[in-house]
């Protein structure tokens, strides 16, 4: 975190078409954009990775915290633009799989996705205010 909370992050043009790459003072990078033939993520893409990574973050911590058989979580998010600009999001859905390698409870899985969207991802926040947000989850347990 920088001073006085701000967070900061940079992106910087390649030179190329319309390629940046945005960083952090961590040393974290990411492409936005085809450089050298190889694709990036499109800035508004990267909008719905980061609603995935920060509910699945909070979908893990909630769930090892009930010490459930957690194996693995994937989060698929899919968003519907506007045709007008800005070209927001207006609809927004996420699934989430599961997998555990043993009993996982449903209630505990949708108390945790449910406290995800409703109390601890930032991420998912930012968009609800602009966006119709709904969700779905499989569960995969031996």
């Amino acid at each position: 975190m920088s001073k006085a909370g701000w967070h900061e992050v940079s992106a910087a043009w390649t030179g190329q078409g319309t390629t940046f790459i945005g960083s952090n003072p961590d040393g974290g990078v990411v492409q936005m954009g085809e450089l050298d033939g190889v694709p990036g993520i499109a800035p508004m893409d990267l909008l719905l990775v980061s609603v995935a990574g920060c509910t699945g973050v909070d979908v893990v911590l909630i769930l090892q915290k009930k010490r459930l058989p957690l194996r693995d979580v994937r989060v698929k998010v899919r968003g519907r633009r506007r045709e007008e600009y800005p070209q927001i999001y207006t609809e927004v859905h996420l699934h989430y799989d599961i997998w555990a390698d043993g009993p996982l409870p449903e209630k505990d899985v949708e108390q945790a996705i449910t406290l995800s969207q409703d109390k601890y991802c930032s991420a998912s926040a930012i968009l609800k205010a602009v966006a119709t947000m709904t969700y779905d989850y499989t569960l995969h347990t031996a």
